[in-house]
């Protein structure tokens, strides 16, 4: 920033870390005139608009629009110029929010008519003269009292402004010591183009919305979320810094609509969501069992040689049992609903003992309380590790549900180790690596961690039980678990479970979209809870630290990622059909018999083609079904005694030994290779 001689007062700013002498008055956009791609700062850690004055004392930090925080200015952005483009066009539109989401932005709409391709198209069109315009976003602070005669046509806002912002869904309201602040769309003369209700930042004008924007679709919403309320037209677009970046982003969507694993379960017969069983609720195919079934059973074998004990609780429990666990007051929304059993009736039909309450089991961990509690255990026991492939059930609402990645009913491969304080930290560092090598085995190699903790601001204090201490000490285990890792470690404030802080596994897939995997959380609450104690070294009985971890997350949302990070060509190990045998024709059948029992007696899932297809169609439905290995039998192959290698890639080695075929083949699927290139015999 080029310093001028001045008689204004001056005051002192920490600018990117360095204290440095400004004008009072000065703005960001004052400090970075010189960086194009700065469009907002942050203010002592908060984003503010490039055009607010700055405080004296404030550490301040460049925004640029291809950061994080640019790209949700962006998008917030975008959602004003989206919102006056549907004001034009429907006057009586009643506005409701707009916030910036993962990769885009929606806004809601009341009294406006349903909203089609049509529409859209207008409404992009609009959009794109707005910022053509180049309108500035300018920021006011506005009184409750102004604020309400200014929006006394618009009864969303003004629901707003009487609660103050709070809640969720008044998440572009501005609430604090500032009051409330509106933003207004001004066009180059001076004039006011259109207002609204919000807490900003935003960038300083349209223009820089570009043309790395579009709508993306639509759908109907509720006010609040609440289906009791007015029906909404919601309306999704996407902003990214230029068109170039809007391409790629639409590159990575169609190319995500092709991974689609909903889609590839059904092109390649794995599993189906029937409607006569209900949202949320998967039943697997044959091809979709004997994978479910190699994960598991890998999974399984894992654990037992890391000395975990593998355990099985039943799917249903009385309610008591998630009173005591403390699930029941913090989770109840997401468990279904109770059932009556053992109730006692005379002989005329009529009740004479209440029944007890028994819900679906949502979780595993109160029954392996009860399981390690069931007996004295002796500090010299732990840490004791208890591990189950448990069945459990959560009453997600039908409309979130989706696929495999969210679930009604779903298999965790959940694990809960007891152990003594000084043990914590070792046992956490111990699984955060079990996990990433298990994961590494099916060919996901790219993580970083997420360590989630309690709010501490006391915005959600209520949210967590257990005292500053405890919850001290564990976030210090985690910490220290996560930094022997050498991985990247994001802080996650708020997110942790109301027990205690955890740790997730996040890791990318083939197309660099990122998937919350295996998770490790530490639970001071549940032991004391339950009672559950250790006799020590000094004969004193002392409480365990339990510590709650789950490798694939579950089973099913696995297999979802899995689908998709490989989009649906599994490595050999994994595939379903290992190999499929084509002869050249029918007077080939026997040969490739006496192959594929080679194969089967080595352990080979195999399928031989002996329909009535075409040699040409054969080799086509092979590719479609992803068959890592297909070999081909014809006259040559046969007078050799030997088959002809297909890659999935197309490419082709022929006539290889038989032999030497089955042992190749067994070879790959032995170590586990995840690479495609690594499932190719090599040529001398």
């Amino acid at each position: 920033m080029s310093q001028q001689p001045s008689q204004q007062p001056q005051i002192e700013l920490n600018i990117d870390g360095v204290p440095t002498k400004v004008e009072a008055g000065t703005t960001g956009a004052n400090i970075y005139a010189d960086r194009k791609e700065v469009v907002a700062v942050k203010v002592d850690g908060q984003p503010w608009d490039l055009e607010r004055e700055l405080p004296a004392g404030a550490a301040v930090e460049p925004i640029a629009i291809d950061s994080e925080d640019g790209l949700n200015i962006l998008r917030h952005s975008a959602t004003h110029v989206m919102a006056q483009a549907v004001q034009e066009l429907f006057p009586q539109v009643n506005l409701g929010i707009g916030p910036f989401i993962t990769d885009g932005f929606y806004y809601d709409f009341g009294n406006i008519d349903s909203v089609t391709p049509e529409l859209m198209r207008e409404i992009e069109k609009r959009m794109k003269r707005i910022v053509k315009e180049g309108q500035r976003f300018v920021r006011r602070d506005i009184s409750e009292a102004d604020a309400a005669k200014e929006l006394a046509d618009q009864p969303y806002k003004l629901e707003l402004i009487q609660t103050k912002g709070k809640g969720a869904e008044a998440a572009s309201v501005e609430v604090g010591a500032g009051g409330l602040t509106m933003y207004d769309n001004v066009r180059r003369n001076g004039e006011v183009a259109w207002s609204d209700l919000c807490r900003g930042p935003h960038l300083p004008n349209t223009k820089l919305i570009g043309l790395g924007f579009a709508l993306t679709k639509s759908s109907s919403a509720y006010w609040k979320g609440d289906q009791s309320g007015d029906s909404l037209q919601r309306i999704y677009g996407t902003a990214w810094p230029s068109k170039e970046a809007l391409k790629e982003y639409q590159t990575r969507l169609a190319e995500a609509a092709r991974r689609d694993h909903r889609k590839l379960g059904q092109e390649l017969d794995l599993y189906s969501f029937p409607e006569e069983i209900g949202p949320g609720l998967v039943i697997f195919h044959p091809k979709g069992g004997i994978l479910r079934h190699e994960i598991e059973s890998y999974v399984i074998e894992r654990h037992k040689q890391a000395g975990f004990d593998f355990v099985h609780t039943p799917e249903i429990s009385k309610g008591g049992l998630f009173h005591t666990s403390g699930h029941l007051p913090y989770y109840a929304d997401t468990m279904f609903p109770p059932m009556l059993a053992d109730e006692e009736r005379d002989a005329e039909g009529n009740i004479t003992k209440a029944g007890q309450e028994y819900y679906l089991k949502a979780m595993n961990c109160p029954m392996h309380n009860l399981i390690f509690r069931s007996r004295g255990r002796s500090y010299r026991e732990l840490p004791l590790r208890l591990f189950e492939m448990g069945h459990d059930y959560r009453y997600e609402k039908s409309g979130v549900v989706h696929g495999l990645t969210r679930m009604r009913g779903f298999t965790q491969d959940d694990s809960h180790t007891y152990c003594t304080p000084e043990q914590a930290e070792e046992e956490i560092r111990m699984q955060l690596n079990f996990f990433i090598s298990i994961l590494k085995e099916f060919g996901l190699t790219d993580f970083y961690l997420e360590l989630s903790t309690r709010d501490e601001d006391g915005k959600k204090k209520d949210k967590f039980i257990g005292s500053d201490e405890d919850w001290a000490a564990a976030t210090k285990a985690l910490e220290d678990a996560c930094a022997a890792t050498g991985l990247d470690l994001v802080p996650d404030p708020g997110g942790a479970a109301f027990y205690g802080p955890k740790v997730s596994v996040q890791c990318k897939d083939a197309i660099g979209r990122t998937w919350q995997m295996s998770t490790v959380q530490y639970d001071f609450n549940q032991p004391e809870r339950f009672g559950l104690e250790y006799t020590a070294a000094d004969g004193s009985h002392r409480r365990p630290v339990m510590i709650h971890s789950a490798k694939l997350g579950s089973v099913e949302r696995f297999i979802g990622v899995l689908v998709e990070h490989y989009a649906g060509a599994f490595p050999a190990w994994l595939a379903p059909v290992q190999v499929k045998l084509v002869p050249v024709a029918e007077v080939f059948d026997d040969y490739v018999k006496e192959v594929a029992a080679k194969l089967r007696s080595q352990g080979v899932r195999v399928e031989i083609d002996l329909s009535d297809d075409r040699f040409g169609k054969k080799i086509r439905n092979a590719s479609k079904e992803k068959v890592p290995f297909t070999l081909i039998a014809g006259g040559e192959d046969v007078e050799a005694g030997a088959v002809s290698f297909r890659y999935r890639d197309g490419s082709q080695h022929n006539q290889v030994p038989v032999d030497e075929a089955v042992a190749h083949i067994v070879d790959v699927i032995k170590r586990r290779v995840n690479d495609p290139a690594g499932e190719k015999l090599e040529v001398a």
